[in-house]
């Protein structure tokens, strides 16, 4: 396996939240997670920088277990940006973008000449060339995540995870920010894989989804399949309709009733 969870379960107290999950991710592409709130999307993605903890169950990197990894070595394969994130406000974008080097830094060095043409490439790819001198508390949020996402670029990933990276955001940063992660993967072949609520956004930007229902994958596909009467019906207990959307070349739900 390339990337993917192998049979995780997770509980938080006697709560089990999900229960012998796995989920292979192609590489390269776009995958999403999606599934009704408190069925342990974001907990699952908490599981590879380890600030949640399975019961049992791995994840597997070109077929290691991550716990075979050093932290520092891993960083520089698997970007995580969590849902909620902060920082001083009083710093730059560029000083930001500069964190992503990290994981290459010696202890006690600075930043080499190679990490700062890493920075500027960084700053171009994400078209933030012309703000790299503003204050993160002078952004808006579409600008704040866009940042923060090249940070984690800034670490030159092999994999991405993203947890709700359109939260809080008005819908025109809302495709702003999809837009710039459908771009990154084109561009930098990189695997990335996101939760995300949409089901619209879902179907536009992803290449495959899992869905996940009670503790366990309930479906996986292609957006043409996943994206269906049947599985609002099923996951989220909603009647639609699912029409072609013809210009993005994807199917678009609208929702009924209850």
């Amino acid at each position: 396996m390339y990337f993917g969870f192998d049979n995780i379960s997770i509980a938080y107290g006697k709560r089990t939240i999900l229960e012998d999950v796995s989920m292979e991710f192609e590489k390269g592409k776009i995958t999403t997670v999606i599934g009704p709130n408190g069925c342990g999307k974001s907990s699952l993605l908490k599981t590879v920088p380890r600030t949640v903890t399975p019961v049992k169950g791995s994840v597997l990197f070109e077929g290691k277990d991550l716990r075979s990894y050093a932290p520092k070595e891993l960083a520089k394969k698997i970007a995580y940006l969590p849902q909620l994130h902060t920082s001083p406000a009083d710093i730059d974008i560029r000083t930001l973008v500069s964190y992503g080097r990290y994981p290459y830094k010696r202890f006690g060095s600075g930043l080499t000449a190679e990490d700062r043409d890493i920075i500027d490439e960084t700053l171009e790819l994400t078209g933030l060339s012309h703000m790299g001198n503003r204050l993160l508390n002078n952004l808006s949020g579409g600008e704040k995540q866009r940042a923060w996402i090249a940070m984690t670029i800034c670490q030159k990933p092999e994999i991405l995870l993203l947890d709700e990276p359109i939260t809080y955001l008005d819908i025109g940063y809302q495709i702003e920010v999809l837009e710039l992660v459908r771009e990154l993967c084109e561009r930098l072949h990189i695997t990335i894989v996101m939760v995300l609520h949409d089901m619209n956004f879902t179907a536009r930007y992803s290449h495959r989804i899992y869905v996940l229902k009670d503790g366990h994958v309930f479906d996986y596909g292609h957006p043409d399949t996943i994206i269906s009467h049947n599985t609002m019906k099923d996951v989220f207990h909603i009647e639609s309709q699912i029409i072609r959307d013809g210009k993005n070349g994807c199917p678009f739900m609208i929702p009924e009733k209850l």
